[in-house]
């Protein structure tokens, strides 16, 4: 995918989470079912995590209740508006030290550094162009620290179908690659989102481009228990 049409879709999205973020924050505060099997294949005590994409911080509310020992949390977004109401979330967790930056991450703009725990949900299909997946995913696995984790979970939003019904055909002067899609927002405010559905076939090409082990790889969340797909990678 050319430059030009990466900018475009992400602006799309930049643009959608501008009008929806209230929105967003109010109705997804809590914790995803899919989270407590992740937290449960842990073996490890985590000190450090990055969560790449984080929105409103509700991964931190996650770990910081299920970890009493002190937590480094990193968070970055490319949405000021969630990041703002992820601070007011997290300034109650005294055993939480928390840092929020504003990265454009879906572009490649990610902090330096290696972290025990490498969080990516929500986010993957943001993300335009498989070639750009593929080198996302291979620079966050170089975001982990050895021995440390990478877990990443791609929304298979099109194989329901009150997703496919929110489908809007594109505009014919842009051309998008396979499973590129639009779909709107019917909730508050009208916008218009750039998802991309991750299939098993690319599923796979994402977990070999991060080099890391396979420890889980699992189905979750939403009211069918299978909206999102997990992978649980050792680095």
């Amino acid at each position: 995918m050319d430059e030009q049409t990466r900018a475009h879709l992400n602006q799309i999205n930049r643009d959608f989470y501008t009008v929806t973020a209230k929105e967003f924050d109010a109705t997804r505060g809590r914790a995803w079912a899919g989270w407590e099997r992740l937290y449960a294949e842990l073996d490890t005590p985590i000190g450090s995590v990055l969560d790449v994409g984080c929105g409103n911080g509700r991964f931190a509310v996650f770990m910081a209740d299920n970890e009493d020992a002190p937590l480094t949390y990193r968070g970055v977004d490319n949405n000021p508006k969630l990041l703002d109401f992820a601070r007011d979330t997290l300034a109650d967790y005294d055993h939480l030290t928390v840092e929020l930056t504003e990265h454009d991450v879906i572009m490649g703009d990610l902090p330096a550094g290696e972290f025990e725990l490498v969080v990516l949900f929500g986010v993957i299909h943001h993300v335009p162009g498989f070639a750009q997946r593929r080198a996302f995913m291979e620079t966050l696995a170089n975001r982990v620290a050895d021995g440390g984790y990478l877990v990443f979970a791609a929304w298979r939003f099109y194989e329901q179908e009150r997703f496919r019904n929110r489908i809007v055909a594109w505009d014919d002067s842009l051309t998008v690659e396979r499973h590129d899609y639009l779909l709107d927002w019917r909730r508050g405010d009208h916008a218009l989102r750039y998802c991309h559905y991750v299939d098993d076939a690319e599923h796979a090409d994402l977990i070999d481009a991060t080099g890391c082990t396979v420890i889980a790889d699992y189905r979750a969340d939403g009211s069918t228990g299978d909206l999102n797909r997990y992978t649980i990678l050792r680095k």
